[in-house]
């Protein structure tokens, strides 16, 4: 029998809260049970190996214990727990007065949970680990009986980050911490902006991350980039821009936290310099002048916001322990490497707080875990984390792929798979030494076991990549190979692409190579005019300096290669560019059309390449390296589960909510003790990508619109009277006030009906004059003051309309309009009637109050990308925007109808643009976002063009209708009224058949009635 998981891994929607979990046994194997119900708590299984002596602590003072087999004094597991309990509640608050943020928050939480993105919108994932960074600094903090959970943070932070205050967010790898820290930003940005004294938010921001690659790409959080997520990904409404752009963000990586040499001099020199009184010489910077070098502007803030992007290599190490001592070999040097790094950057973060202070610092890592060398037990949870979205909710969740280890093999004299922990077996036969100090190696002499298990992966990638191109896949997979050094990568990247070696002093090609896809070299010896192999080395790259003089030489003819490429491909626009820069790009645009990496089939790296390093093409992955713990194993994992398609499938879950496919990542060498069994994927090809941006040299064609945030009504009290139209009808039916007949039955006897007859009592006059409250209610003035004097014209309005305008269908009763929610839906219609009616005599009832932050937006910001495929590319005199997304063909038709139309001189399709219209479904305020905006020469010239707001609609529902009457009676006189954006008018497109004559007509009619005004 196939369990479960295997059959079916995937339960959830990446956009809803997990509804399901599959049953793990205790050590995380899945059991053949069928999924259970509910969220799977937040419990992980610390993965340590087996203990190590401890060197007793001086100071006699209790130890902060956080081993598995000891009482984790400061586990987080409970706090997690406890937040996602308090965040559901939290969440399920429907009016945003409730939820105790500010408006700026309330707008952002909205925006997230329930905007119409036009790609991919947020996971759940991602807007829970922000939420959680909003409960605890807006909800509970205040609160009292929240303290236990602060009062945790604050000693776990005592014992470990004594000077800092930190609070970590752990996201499986895939799961998007690039969006999440846009997320945090813009939540702090804008609310500093608009509450610039608050003590909670801050507008300056110091993202550090590990190495240079992520540096780089972490450029998408700048407001200013063009690729700039909170456009491109539609994160902040346009009408927030402004406040965000007033952030200082700087983004660097933690090797700049090093205090440089002004002045480099050996010891001879530095003595000479000193001179005969041996003054001290000073060539380092100070710390002052190293935070002026990495922090920049940030210097001239009072208390910043810290956000450490795969934030376990920060630590403070824990005091009065060796267990560097106690290691040997590699893993001495490792854990070494791991403290160094990890005090410089905490070093530089507490130099931070000294100078200008540190409001919070936010860690995101998949794995925030303590690493070897630390003195913690290596693989243990930092005890600071409030949110946890683990490798297993991912992969239930379809947000990453599912990987697959081997399980058993013909090997019989081994306890357990060979090709699960390669290392054991060929370890020893490894070269030791880096390639400085190893010469030119024989790749022929590998150790066999690599190379079967080469052979054995690459038959597989050979079938992946065919299935690949058969799909129509621009791209190849790729196959990566992580290695313990360079000796060791230099031989494998060898045995892999083929070698030259140097034969009575010129180059000669020995071997092709011994993977045919996967070759550098033709088969006449020649190298490729592409490569299809790379080797790198992960940590020269990520330090930012120049590159090691072996390892530059090793790659001298890859290096070249790519430069060639660059300059045929970019020109002389490509410039100057160091060797490091080169192989950087190489790597970060692995398997990226158009790109420096686009046809990379095989990485082979020392270390675990970059760990932010965003590849979705990653298929195959072979270790030959020790692994001590599951955490190394989930790090270099990692670096192959991010999907490669983010299309939703046919499948869904409890809830009806559209699933992801299943995709896989196939792993040799690595002993990963998860999801082990084999299963088949069918590979579709991946939509392709457009980026919809306003045309340089268009501007002429940019639209201006208000922001409209509310309206300001004022009607005359001398007369009061309604237009009622098909426009303010509202019909009862059973689907909006629930059923009006039921029938009981038992088991035996006669039945009966259960109705709502009780409201047949209820006199129309008596419904007539509740509403005429609630009427009165709406009508209130900037004091709060109602109306109550225009009882007697109002209470004969309600009347009419209840005769004129109420349909009762399926048994609904005249009684039901005193709900509530009902009663707010008759109101809204009847106030319409009102404001139509005023409006029809000429009197200038509303007024429209616009955002008083962002009062206007324009097309000129627009930039977002699409992986739809129906696109209307636009004419170059009629749009500022490049293309239309058509979400149905009647889109497309009426970009082209529009388009030939003469009276036209500018329009565009509303996505992403954040144009929205305020408007009222019973008491809750919502956002309606009309299709189209044209502006149009309706007699009056180009100078004085009419905006036209354009709805095509199919079915027209109430709620439809309720939007047109907002636009229709509220927000076009009020926009008009205002005379700061020109003029407006509405029009609805309802028949798919006639939009060219529908449009036509509504155009003539318009520019009568400007003429006839004229």
């Amino acid at each position: 029998m196939t369990k479960p998981f295997y059959e079916r891994p995937i339960l959830n929607s990446p956009y809803a809260p997990p509804t399901r979990h599959h049953a793990l046994s205790e050590d995380g194997q899945p059991l053949e049970h069928e999924p259970l119900l509910g969220r799977r708590r937040s419990q992980y299984v610390t993965p340590v190996p087996k203990a190590r002596r401890r060197r007793p602590t001086s100071s006699g003072q209790d130890e902060l214990r956080f081993g598995a087999d000891q009482d984790q004094e400061y586990n987080p597991s409970p706090i997690i727990n406890e937040i996602r309990g308090h965040l559901e509640s939290w969440r399920r608050l429907s009016n945003p007065a409730d939820w105790g943020v500010t408006a700026a928050t309330q707008r952002l939480l909205q925006h997230w949970r329930h905007h119409e993105f036009s790609g991919a919108r947020p996971f759940f994932c991602q807007v829970e680990a922000v939420e959680t960074a909003i409960w605890l600094a807006e909800v509970a903090n205040p609160r009292g009986q929240h303290a236990h959970i602060f009062r945790h943070l604050k000693e776990s932070n005592a014992e470990a980050n004594p000077e800092l205050t930190r609070i970590a967010l752990k996201l499986a790898t895939g799961a998007g911490k690039t969006t999440v820290m846009a997320m945090l930003i813009a939540w702090q940005a804008v609310n500093a902006a608009r509450q610039p004294n608050s003590s909670r938010f801050s507008r300056g921001f110091l993202i550090v991350a590990p190495g240079i690659t992520i540096r780089d790409r972490l450029r998408v959080l700048l407001p200013s980039d063009p690729d700039s997520y909170y456009q491109t990904r539609e994160l902040v409404p346009p009408e927030m821009m402004t406040e965000l752009r007033k952030a200082k963000i700087v983004i660097t990586n933690y090797h700049a936290f090093q205090q440089r040499e002004h002045l480099a001099t050996n010891k001879v020199g530095r003595s000479l310099l000193s001179g005969w009184r041996e003054e001290p010489l000073i060539t380092r910077e100070t710390e002052g002048e190293m935070l002026a070098r990495a922090c920049g502007d940030l210097l001239s803030l009072k208390n910043v916001v810290v956000i450490n992007d795969e934030a376990h290599h920060c630590y403070r190490e824990r005091p009065e322990t060796d267990s560097e001592a106690e290691l040997k070999g590699e893993e001495k040097q490792e854990a070494k490497e791991n403290n160094e790094a990890a005090r410089l950057w905490i070093s530089g973060l507490e130099a931070l707080k000294r100078k200008v202070g540190v409001r919070n610092v936010y860690d995101l890592s998949a794995t925030p875990f303590f690493l070897r060398g630390s003195g913690y037990e290596e693989g243990t949870l930092f005890p600071w984390v409030v949110s946890d979205f683990s490798l297993v909710d991912a992969i239930e969740c379809g947000i990453v792929k599912l990987p697959r280890v081997p399980v058993s093999d013909n090997a019989v004299n081994a306890d357990m798979p060979v090709y699960r922990n390669l290392w054991e077996h060929i370890g020893k036969k490894m070269p030791k030494k880096g390639a400085a100090k190893s010469g030119d190696l024989d790749p022929q002499k590998i150790p066999p076991q690599l190379e079967t298990a080469l052979y054995a992966l690459y038959g597989h990638y050979e079938k992946e990549f065919e299935t690949w191109k058969r799909a129509g896949i621009g791209v190849p997979p790729v196959f990566i190979v992580v290695c313990n050094n360079t000796s060791s990568s230099k031989l494998v990247y060898e045995w892999i692409s083929g070698w030259d070696r140097e034969v009575e002093g010129e180059s000669q090609n020995i071997h092709q190579g011994h993977l045919a896809l996967l070759r550098n070299y033709d088969e006449n010896g020649n190298r490729l005019e592409r490569m299809n192999t790379l080797l790198i080395d992960s940590n020269q790259l990520e330090s930012g300096e120049a590159l090691d003089a072996n390892f530059r030489s090793a790659a001298a003819a890859e290096i070249e290669q790519f430069r060639k490429e660059k300059l045929q491909r970019e020109g002389a626009a490509s410039g100057d560019i160091s060797d490091s820069e080169l192989l950087r790009e190489v790597m970060n645009t692995v398997g990226k059309p158009g790109r420096l990496g686009e046809q990379i089939r095989c990485v082979v790296s020392v270390s675990m390449l970059t760990e932010g390093w965003d590849a979705n093409t990653v298929t195959h992955i072979l270790g030959v390296r020790a692994f001590g713990t599951q955490l190394l194993c989930e790090q270099v994992i990692g670096r192959g589960l991010r999907r490669q398609s983010y299309e939703l499938g046919e499948e869904t879950d409890l809830l009806g909510n559209r699933l992801f496919e299943t995709e896989y990542a196939d792993i040799l060498g690595i002993p990963f003790d998860f999801a082990t069994e084999p299963q088949p994927v069918v590979k579709n090809p991946p939509k392709p990508m457009t980026r919809i941006h306003a045309v340089k040299g268009r501007e002429r064609l940019a639209i201006r619109f208000p922001r409209v945030a509310g309206y300001r009504t004022e009607i005359p009290a001398e007369r009061i009277a309604a237009r009622f139209t098909s426009d303010h009808r509202l019909e009862l039916t059973p689907e909006l006030v629930g059923p009006c007949e039921t029938r009981m039955e038992g088991l035996v006897g006669e039945g009966h009906d259960l109705t709502a007859e009780a409201l047949d009592e209820m006199r129309p006059n008596t419904v007539a004059m509740h509403l005429t409250k609630r009427l009165i209610q709406t009508m209130a003035n900037e004091d709060g003051q109602s109306p109550f004097h225009l009882y007697n014209q109002l209470q004969p309005i309600a009347r009419r309309w209840i005769r004129e305008c109420l349909v009762l269908k399926g048994g609904t009763k005249a009684g039901m309009l005193t709900y509530a929610m009902i009663a707010d839906m008759a109101v809204n219609l009847i106030h319409s009637a009102i404001l139509r009616e005023s409006g029809a005599a000429g009197q200038e009832v509303v007024k429209a109050m616009l955002d008083p932050f962002n009062p206007a937006g324009s097309t000129e910001h627009l930039s977002f990308i699409t992986t739809k495929t129906n696109l209307w590319t636009t004419a170059p005199d009629r749009s500022h925007i490049n293309y239309v997304v058509c979400d149905s063909d009647w889109e497309a038709e009426f970009a082209r109808v529009v388009e030939a139309h003469p009276a036209t001189l500018a329009y565009v399709k509303n996505q992403a643009l954040g144009f929205e219209v305020p408007y009222l479904k019973g008491a809750q305020t919502h956002r309606y976002v009309p299709d189209f905006i044209v502006r149009l020469d309706d007699g009056r010239g180009a100078d004085d063009p009419l905006h036209l707001i354009v709805e095509v609609k199919g079915f027209r529902g109430l709620d439809a209708q309720i939007k047109a009457n907002t636009m229709r009676d509220l927000w076009v006189p009020g926009v008009n009224r205002l005379q700061s954006f020109g003029r407006w008018a509405f029009l609805e497109l309802t028949d798919a058949f006639a939009v060219q004559e529908e449009y036509a007509k509504a155009v003539t009619a318009l520019t009568s009635r400007e003429t006839e005004t004229a």
